[in-house]
């Protein structure tokens, strides 16, 4: 049986029994700043467990990518060493939400790897959690395990509820006892069952583990039960193929053996056990997953870690015998392997090559050269000693090698790497990537448990009796509030006001009755399908209950819509302009611009830019109809709707077409795109490595931008006496101009500088031992001209010191000092220009064999040369 066939038929088995087969979320979790990566299959379920969110549906199934490439530098470096590492793989897992329990879950489980998968019976080991007699009874009695093929794991690390077959999402939150199945790989591999002996081995490997989740652990470490039991199973679909498939290593399955046998025929070596192979194999598959769920190399937080897989494979490739870009050229035969199951690998083609190809051009220019200085570093090390941190770090700063690039490399040796000095060096770096994984939070967590907001605003601007359902203030729910200096937030069950999500900001506004106003300062999601109003109690008092009538800032919510429409019609007109590859990264939508980030490797020329703004305002002017439809998100997708890959979608979902702009959005709208009025980019800009920006405006704003550039360039034609037509080419003159003048005074300056070395070398200057020393005050003299006189001695006389000041109009006195090359390890420019400006109470500082300064003291110039003369001399 095939991978893909073991994946489609475990989510139609789970269809069959009732379950709604859901897409794979993202690699970047929702709204998680616990995690950089989603390294689950119940990451997207994480709100719903914790009781933040309602399931939509009871039953679940979902086939969902995970990435991993944590610890403290050890699993990286494991990928492709061992038979079931990896960065990235596949979670095949089934979910209940307060539908069935422990005994559908261990009957749907036995069910499918016996009927459907034709597992041997006799092949599969069953751990329990040692008090969970109901799911050992399920096993034993109902399903008919014997009771040698079962074993009680008990609390083996010296705590209550310690043990493996305990789960706990955290130390406060759901937990549970769980059941972990086991495949027998025969007595030919070495190991004993888990719970029983104590001989370590591979002849027992976990294919899955179901989770029974039906208590509740609080701070103190009370546990209680959940009044909704729920149920969440793992089984990662590279071990469960290698089982299938006969064999023992997950990088014999089907898919890793086709990627390896492409591999090693476009390398052209015939070993295709060799470690290497199975990097490169599992690090395309983790870099084109990351790139088309929207990372880009960068030398922080998720950007990092792809960084460091690309140049992991790359190395990889060049001790194959292969040099120059390289993982790249995978990408297609990834995509025959896997392009059925997640089509958007075969849509971002081009960006996954691109993006790849990119970073390993980039990396192929220092690896040579990196990978030098570690052999010799390495040589000079005995096996099983450590790599200095310093070598590691300077590695990793000058030509970018991972840590855990460099201690791939030492381990081959035999030796290991320094990490306590490289940590030291790379603390504030850690704390970057984390922090770039985090979002950003409202200052209040509500524990809010009542009716949901109605959302009223797509086609009013204004409620009537409208109820008070909840009033916090500092976090806490109270009653009713009567204090105007306190930021307040309000719930509602009807509301015009839209929250913040989607890069839309919050609608501002009123919530009124008969004797109280309250202001409206921003709105933002509390949960899916609760409007949060933030603001202040103007005049009056409101209590839970009151009846209120709701008011937006109309105007400004109009100008949201306008930017909001405006963008949309800019994400297309990008993909038309610069291709397909084109994606969107992030936006900003107020009543003042627009801010939107999107895949770029380049700049943008303004000729791009004006073609960008006509194909905009060309939909504007033919003031076509917005529509909005809500679609099933599988249909939805079908209609070739745009997602957005950090965004998170219900079922049904509100899909908005602009002309040839279809995307999936909860955002407000124009009506028609006549109402934008004018669409215009005011800047280009660079967010990031493989980023760009563009902001721009619409209606009265984008007229004001033009109105000041128009009155810019008049002002720019009245100095230059010319006409909008021709100032151009006026400028173009006048800097040829500004041009010759500064070649013209290059030269004279040079002319000056060796007039001036000849004035210098014709009087008596200081010698000792055949080295002279030169000084010299001018007056009003341009420092270039002192720095272009050093250079001009330095090659006259081979060995010198020249120490020059001149004085300015200013009063200020600049100082230089020169050291010819062969005196620097005598004496250095830095160390004299120091002891000058001390003597002259002035500052300076340099290099070895040339240093500047500046003092305003000017008598004390000529006794500060001679002092400084004299110390010279002592030291040469």
């Amino acid at each position: 049986m095939k991978t893909s066939e073991i994946r489609s038929n475990f989510l139609q088995f789970f269809e069959s029994k009732g379950h709604k087969i859901l897409p794979s979320s993202s690699l970047i979790p929702n709204n998680d700043p616990t995690l950089l990566f989603t390294n689950s299959g119940m990451v997207q379920f994480k709100d719903i467990f914790i009781g933040k969110e309602k399931a939509e549906h009871k039953k679940i199934t979902t086939v969902q990518r995970c990435f991993r490439a944590g610890g403290k530098h050890n699993d990286l470096e494991n990928v492709g060493y061992t038979a079931r590492h990896h960065t990235f793989f596949e979670m095949l897992g089934n979910f209940s939400f307060g539908d069935y329990f422990k005994r559908e879950a261990i009957h749907y489980a036995w069910e499918l790897l016996t009927k459907v998968y034709k597992l041997p019976e006799n092949k599969l080991f069953i751990t329990v959690y040692q008090d969970d007699d109901e799911a050992y009874d399920i096993w034993n009695k109902e399903i008919g395990v014997p009771c040698d093929l079962i074993s009680r794991i008990g609390d083996n690390k010296g705590a209550r509820f310690s043990s493996d077959n305990f789960w706990q999402m955290a130390d406060v939150g759901p937990c549970g006892p769980c059941s972990e199945i086991y495949y027998d790989h025969g007595p030919s591999f070495k190991g004993d069952p888990p719970g029983v002996g104590s001989l370590d081995g591979d002849r027992y490997i976990e294919i899955w583990n179901l989770v029974f989740m039906q208590f509740y652990m609080d701070q103190e470490g009370n546990m209680s039960r959940l009044s909704t039991p729920c149920i969440d199973t793992g089984m990662g679909l590279e071990r469960i193929a290698a089982v299938i498939q006969h064999v023992h290593s997950n990088y014999e399955t089907d898919t890793f053996k086709n990627l390896i046998l492409a591999i090693a025929n476009k390398i052209g070596i015939n070993n295709i056990n060799d470690n290497s192979l199975k990097v490169i194999a599992d690090h395309v598959r983790a870099c084109s997953f990351l790139i088309i769920d929207g990372v880009l190399p960068s030398n922080e937080g998720r950007g990092y870690v792809l960084r460091r897989i690309i140049r992991r494979a790359l190395r990889h490739s060049y001790k194959l015998g292969h040099s120059g870009p390289f993982l790249y050229k995978i990408v297609p035969d990834l995509i025959l392997e896997m392009g059925s199951a997640y089509p958007d690998l075969i849509k971002q083609s081009e960006l996954i090559t691109k993006i790849i190809l990119q970073e390993e051009d980039r990396f192929g220019e220092t690896l040579a050269k990196g990978m030098k200085i570690l052999n010799a570093s390495i040589s000079k090390i005995d096996s099983g000693n450590k790599l200095d941190g310093i070598t590691t770090f300077n590695l990793y700063d000058t030509y970018g090698f991972p840590i855990d690039l460099t201690a791939d490399v030492c381990r081959e040796k035999g030796i290991s790497v320094d990490l306590e000095s490289f940590d030291r060096e790379m603390e504030s770096q850690r704390v970057k990537a984390r922090l770039s994984g985090k979002f950003k939070l409202h200052s209040q967590s509500l524990n809010y448990n009542g009716l949901n907001s109605i959302f009223v605003g797509y086609d009013h601007f204004q409620t009537d009796n409208s109820k008070i359902l909840a009033i916090y203030i500092d976090g806490v729910s109270v009653n009713s509030i009567n204090q105007y200096d306190k930021e307040v937030y309000i719930i509602i069950d009807k509301t015009p006001f839209y929250a913040e999500s989607g890069g839309q900001v919050g609608d501002t506004g009123f919530i009124k009755n008969k004797n109280s106003v309250f202001s409206v300062e921003n709105t933002f999601m509390g949960g899916i399908n609760l409007s949060v109003h933030c603001g202040i109690l103007r005049t009056g008092m409101l209590s839970v209950g009151d009846n209120v009538s709701s008011y937006l800032d109309v105007e400004r919510r109009l100008n949201i819509s306008r930017n909001h429409s405006a963008t949309h019609l800019l994400h297309f007109a990008l993909r038309e302009t610069l291709g397909s590859h084109v994606m969107q990264r992030g936006s900003l939508v107020d009543h003042n611009k627009i801010r939107f980030d999107f895949t770029s490797d380049f700049p943008i020329s303004l000729e791009l830019i004006a073609n960008i703004e006509n194909l905009v305002n060309s939909c504007v002017i033919k003031n076509i109809d917005v529509s909005t439809t809500l679609l099933e998100y599988d249909k939805a997708i079908k209609s070739g709707a745009m997602a957005l890959f950090d965004e998170k979608y219900s079922d049904m979902v509100r899909v908005v077409s602009i002309g040839q702009s279809l995307e999936l959005c909860g955002g407000t709208h124009v009506k028609k795109t006549g109402d934008i009025g004018f669409f215009k980019i005011i800047s280009e800009s660079s967010v990031s490595s493989g980023v760009r920006r563009l902001e721009a405006c619409t209606a009265l704003r984008s007229v004001d931008f033009s109105n000041k550039q128009t009155v810019v360039l008049s002002k720019i034609n009245d100095l230059f006496n010319s006409t909008t037509d021709d100032v151009l080419s006026k400028i173009v003159q006048k800097n040829s101009m500004i041009k010759d003048i500064e070649k013209e005074n290059d030269s004279l300056r040079k002319k000056l500088s060796i007039s001036l070395v000849d004035y210098l070398s014709s009087k008596d200057h200081l010698v000792i031992k055949d080295r002279k020393i030169i000084s010299y005050v001018f007056k009003d003299l341009d420092q270039n001209i002192l720095l272009t006189i050093i250079d001009l001695l330095k090659v006259k006389f081979k060995s010198v010191i020249v120490l020059l000041a001149t004085n300015l109009p200013n009063g200020n006195i600049n100082l230089v000092c020169g050291v010819s090359d062969d005196l620097v390890n005598s004496i250095k420019a830095n160390e004299i220009m120091k002891f000058l400006t001390s003597n002259v109470k002035g500052k300076g500082g340099g290099r070895s064999n040339l240093a500047t300064g500046s003092t305003s003291e000017f008598d004390l110039i000529f006794s500060g040369f001679e002092s400084t003369k004299r110390w010279v001399a002592e030291r040469i």
